[in-house]
């Protein structure tokens, strides 16, 4: 990777000898592969569409429209979680992992000879939904704690305070 850096980089700028730590903590690369993973099933909801409802039993126009619209979703959440609103795009997946339940819930009783792949997807997106509610309260504690407002009109400046400072001030001047 270090090549590849100093392959883009002009003469004049300093050379990247080392990397330091990443910033990023467990909660933002599961966040990162949430996002992505749901670009790409958003992206083959939106392309493979029939085959999705083939594969689930509900073939059909309006079926294909519902699974293209849930796949537009999950790409704007899957950016969006990417961008600075990482908290709002993981939100936004969560409440998407809910309407993909309840779909698939209504799929489960029209579907025709394929209720074990609509059992599959529920599990699938059930498990994601885990996932993508434990990061949504992993980003929101941590932003909440970064956003306090700390009180600091108790503190001097001094380090032992005023009055300690003000009595050394007084056996100083009264020698």
């Amino acid at each position: 990777m270090t090549n590849l850096v100093h392959f883009t980089r002009s003469k004049g700028d300093p050379k990247i000898i080392t990397t330091g730590t990443s910033s990023a903590t467990g909660v933002d690369l599961l966040a990162k592969s949430l996002a992505w993973f749901g670009i790409g099933l958003g992206t083959m909801e939106l392309i493979g569409s029939n085959r999705i409802a083939r594969f689930l039993g509900v073939e059909g126009a309006a079926s294909e429209t519902i699974i293209r619209a849930f796949g537009a979703r999950e790409i704007a959440a899957g950016v969006m979680t990417l961008s600075t609103e990482k908290k709002l795009g993981l939100w936004t997946r969560a409440a998407g992992d809910g309407l993909d339940t309840i779909a698939l819930l209504g799929a489960l009783q029209a579907s025709r000879g394929q209720r074990s792949n609509v059992k599959l997807a529920l599990l699938v997106v059930l498990g994601a939904a885990v996932l993508d509610v434990y990061a949504a309260n992993a980003i929101t504690a941590r932003s909440a704690r970064s956003s306090r407002v700390q009180n600091f009109s108790g503190r001097s400046g001094f380090p032992k305070g005023v009055e300690q400072t003000r009595l050394v001030g007084r056996a100083g001047s009264a020698e």
